[in-house]
């Protein structure tokens, strides 16, 4: 995944009158955190974070703080939002390396028609995302899979997925992703569609 990057200022005032200010005059009071280093305290621009916080898993997003005549690697580790206007409050930045490791969700897609499905199965996705340890620079948008092979009563499971080398699915192996179990409704349906179209065929 592509770093973002986002243009901050280091701010003197601390304090909720001082971060009030700060929201009037357009900006969003921010902390950069890490181990081993102090906190530095950011202003960004509110509109530009927002941009980059689409979607559920938005936390993935790696972020170049660029400040004070540098830049610095981070991820977005909290967000207030003013529960009425929805409009951010504050920010919470993890400082991280290009060598560092860090686990984030990642959500799972899957694609193609079961042959389970065919002969009358139901499609039961147990998580819709795992957890992936990785180097930031490595994190992916999304896992897919392919569950057009998967018969009746059969399963993908954590060990069955396929990541490029250097990611890791913090699970259980074993861990069931999908499974195609038998669907009583749809199998009688299915039977009775088939009875109907012999019966058809004998006329």
């Amino acid at each position: 995944m592509e770093s973002q990057t986002l243009q901050a200022e280091v701010r003197a005032e601390r304090g909720k009158g001082p971060a009030r200010r700060l929201r009037v005059q357009g900006k969003l009071p921010a902390v950069l955190y890490g181990p081993g280093v102090e906190p530095t305290p950011l202003t960004v621009d509110p509109k530009e974070l927002s941009h980059h916080l689409q979607g559920a898993f938005r936390r993935n997003t790696l972020f170049k703080l660029a400040f004070g005549g540098k830049e610095e690697l981070a991820m977005v580790r909290d967000v207030v939002v003013e529960p009425v206007t929805r409009e951010l409050i504050h920010a919470d930045f993890l400082r991280v390396t290009a060598d560092s490791e860090v686990v984030v969700e990642v959500p799972i897609r899957t694609t193609g028609r079961a042959v389970g499905q065919v002969k009358g199965g139901a499609v039961n996705v147990t998580r819709r995302s795992v957890p992936v340890r990785c180097k930031p620079t490595q994190i992916i948008a999304e896992i897919v899979m392919d569950i057009t092979e998967v018969d009746l009563n059969g399963t993908i499971a954590v060990k069955d997925i396929a990541l490029p080398e250097g990611l890791s699915i913090t699970l259980k192996p074993e861990l069931t992703l999908v499974a195609v179990v038998e669907d009583k409704k749809a199998a009688r349906a299915a039977a009775k569609e088939a009875k109907e179209e012999v019966k058809g065929a004998k006329k």
